[in-house]
């Protein structure tokens, strides 16, 4: 079997990309016009021009649809190029205003209209639960690689804990609050952590 030059494989991983935003772009306006429980796969599938298993291998779930975060590798490669002298919170809190602040008033309106989604829709919110659990992992992650600490390291976990109940109470727990406030308020609860939380 003939390997792929370096030119082809780039080609085909902008076409996977081009296909998995079509699919997402696609499912977004179709659930912003008639609901998330109205929204079927095999139509998603439809106004994409692709088949429900072409869907299926970039978006595993209809949940996924929703919640699939591509900014993740954003996020973990501008906190590993934090100065190393700031500590990890202060370089959380840099990495996290840097790819909020890079994204253009669409993404940003995209963002949160996902935020107000999984607020509203049962089967949402507990799969953003399953994701914050994965962002947890990503989180811990990268702390211990920058520490020097193993990611199981109980001081690693318990930081990254503490950062996802903070995610929890800015975007599950807000209440009324638009959604479009939830990077704010989650910067100012992490500057509270930072500050060791005083009350």
């Amino acid at each position: 079997m003939a390997l792929l030059s370096e030119a082809e494989v780039g080609l085909r991983e902008r076409k996977k990309s081009r296909t998995r935003s079509l699919i997402h772009k696609e499912a977004m306006r179709l659930i912003r016009r008639q609901g998330y429980a109205a929204t079927t796969v095999e139509q998603v599938a439809e106004a994409a021009e692709v088949s429900a298993s072409t869907v299926f291998r970039y978006f595993p779930t209809k949940e996924d649809l929703v919640m699939h975060d591509e900014y993740d590798e954003d996020f973990v490669a501008a906190f590993k190029a934090q100065p190393p002298e700031l500590s990890p919170l202060t370089a959380l809190r840099a990495s996290m205003q840097q790819v909020i602040g890079a994204l253009t008033p669409e993404q940003f309106a995209e963002e949160a209209e996902r935020i107000a989604l999984s607020r509203s829709v049962p089967e949402l919110r507990a799969r953003r639960l399953d994701e914050l659990v994965r962002t947890l992992r990503m989180i811990a992650a990268a702390v211990a690689e920058r520490t020097g600490r193993d990611a199981d390291d109980p001081a690693v976990r318990t930081f990254a804990g503490a950062v996802i109940g903070v995610a929890v109470s800015a975007m599950l727990c807000a209440g009324d609050d638009p959604p479009s406030a939830t990077f704010d308020q989650f910067d100012q609860a992490l500057a509270l952590l930072e500050a060791g939380l005083p009350l």
